[in-house]
This record gives structure tokens, sequence and C-alpha cells, in this order.
């Protein structure tokens, strides 16, 4: 039997909670037995502060995002903030779609997410970029992530695989995992809404991530709920528990 791989939450689908009181969201995140979280920003607090109240919580750091103008102006800071959570995954969250125009510029993109994870590489971080729709679409006859992926070292970017937007993109996301391999060691568990609500085949998923046996952590990620947001991660770990992945 393969090693069951631990879920985190992304702590996107709590911001506002976050934003109000970034302890007690944590601390309820881990009542519910989340294993771990992927930062989004710190809430009503800053990295110290998330540290300390992640430890009070008992909550690993899966992973942290990090935008790419924070990433361009102050790449140390972003170093040092992985380093005091002691993840080692940071994940560039996404890019404006309108420099996906042209096979060269996306190829061009790739090149300087590869020199940021070059650096982080330096301090046994891994650094990945997370995919949207726009990043499964045709540029050139080919998709963009293709192009980024394709001038980078997988030393230096991986690709933090979101399922549900792989879908929306017009590609099936067990396809997908299977296609990018071993690049992937993170990867957003979405649904349209809550886990399990939407279109995206859980059961391929699972089975793509097991054959390749790279991925260290499953991350929940809920962006349009039907009850409210910290219910709806509850709900997804719990349908995550019954099929015995949590």
């Amino acid at each position: 039997m393969s090693k069951k791989i631990p879920v985190a939450l992304q702590l996107w689908s709590v911001r506002e909670d976050t934003a109000r009181d970034f302890a007690a969201t944590v601390g309820a995140v881990a009542a519910m037995g989340y294993a771990g979280v992927e930062t989004a920003g710190f809430g009503n607090t800053d990295a110290r502060g998330a540290k300390a109240a992640l430890d009070t919580a008992g909550l690993k750091v899966a992973g942290m995002h990090a935008g790419i103008g924070q990433l361009r102006t102050d790449l140390n800071r972003c170093v040092d903030e992985a380093l005091l959570l002691g993840t080692k995954h940071v994940i560039c969250p996404g890019w404006s779609h309108t420099h996906y125009h042209s096979g060269a510029a996306c190829a061009r993109i790739g090149e300087e997410l590869a020199a940021i994870g070059a650096t982080f590489r330096a301090h046994e971080i891994k650094f990945a970029f997370h995919n949207h729709a726009s990043e499964l679409a045709v540029v050139d006859g080919r998709r963009v992530f293709d192009w980024m992926l394709d001038a980078a070292s997988p030393r230096d970017l991986g690709c933090q695989a979101d399922v549900y937007w792989v879908h929306v993109g017009g590609k099936d996301p067990a396809a997908f995992i299977h296609e990018q391999g071993r690049r992937i060691r993170t990867i957003h568990l979405k649904d349209e809404k809550e886990i399990g609500t939407g279109p995206v085949n859980f059961p391929s998923v699972f089975a793509a991530v097991e054959a390749i046996g790279a991925v260290e952590w499953y991350v929940v990620e809920v962006e349009q709920y039907n009850h409210v947001p910290l219910e709806s991660v509850r709900r997804s770990l719990e349908l995550l528990r019954k099929w015995g992945k949590a």
C-alpha cells in the first residue's frame, strides 16, 4: 500500500476569516483534522505571527504562495519567509493571461520563473507555478504551460496542478498529471464548489497521483461555496476521509 499523502488547506479558501483572526482560523482548521496549510499572505498578522499561530495549532506549512510582483522585487524576503515557516515549497499563483500571446512570450516567462526557482533551489526549496485555465490555452500550436515548462529545468520549476482549472481548460486532469509527472509535488484538490460537487473525476486524479509517486501534499482549495467557508472546507475534508485520502 502506498504511503498516504497528507492534506493541507489553501488558506485563500478562508481569507475573510484569516483577515479577522489568523490564529483563531488556523486553530479551527487544525481542529477539523487538516495536517497543514498553504499560505496566501498572513491575514491580520505577519510571517512571524503566522509561524507562532501555526506552531500553536500543530500545523505544518505545505507551501507558500508568493505573487510574481513580490518574487521580482523582494525575492530575499520570500526566501526568508519560507525558511521561517519551514516549508519546502513556494508557488507562484498566477500570471497575466494577456502575456500569453505567443510561444516565445510564454517561453520567456518560463525562463524568468526558472531563474527565480534557481535561487530557491540554493536554499533547498522547490519552486512551482500554479495553473489556471489560461495556461491550458493553445498558442502557436502548443499549450501555454508546455511552452513555459519546456523553457525551464524541472529542478528549477515545478507545476502545482489545480485539477479543477485543468478541467475548465479542456484537459483531463489525470492525463495532465501523467504528462507533467514528477514536476507535480503539490496538487490542488478543487472542484466547482466544495470537493465532490462539480465535474472533477477525483478517482482518476488519485490514481494518476499514486502512479507517479511524486506528490508530497494534497492541498484543498474552495473558492465558491454552498456554505460559509469554514464549513465548506470541513465538508471537503470529510469527503476525502470517506474516500480514504485523509
